[in-house]
């Protein structure tokens, strides 16, 4: 299983998590206008520069797209991600 399709989204925690090992990648996200806004993120530095925080912003837009609903990437790190991935430009809302 690819990383990105280990991407789960915790509902109460209202994040998106990444588990690798003993540490946790996340993207924070909260609902404006039907929209989701994901707010920032973090990749632990034990799993810096191994494409975890790219796996994540991909696992969590392909969730948001299998949903149906726009993103705000109000986070710089999944604005860029976006922009340096343009298939993924129809989601924002």
């Amino acid at each position: 299983m690819s990383l990105q399709e280990q991407v789960r989204n915790n509902e109460d925690l209202s994040r998106y998590e990444l588990a690798v090992g003993d540490a946790t990648a996340l993207v924070t996200y909260d609902m404006r206008d039907g929209k989701i806004a994901l707010t920032h993120t973090e990749v632990p530095d034990s799993l810096s520069g191994q494409g975890v925080g790219s796996a994540l912003a991909k696992g969590a837009l392909d969730d948001i797209r299998a949903k149906g609903m726009k993103v705000l990437p109000l986070c710089t790190f999944i604005a860029s991600y976006i922009k340096r991935h343009p298939e993924y430009q129809d989601l924002v809302g």
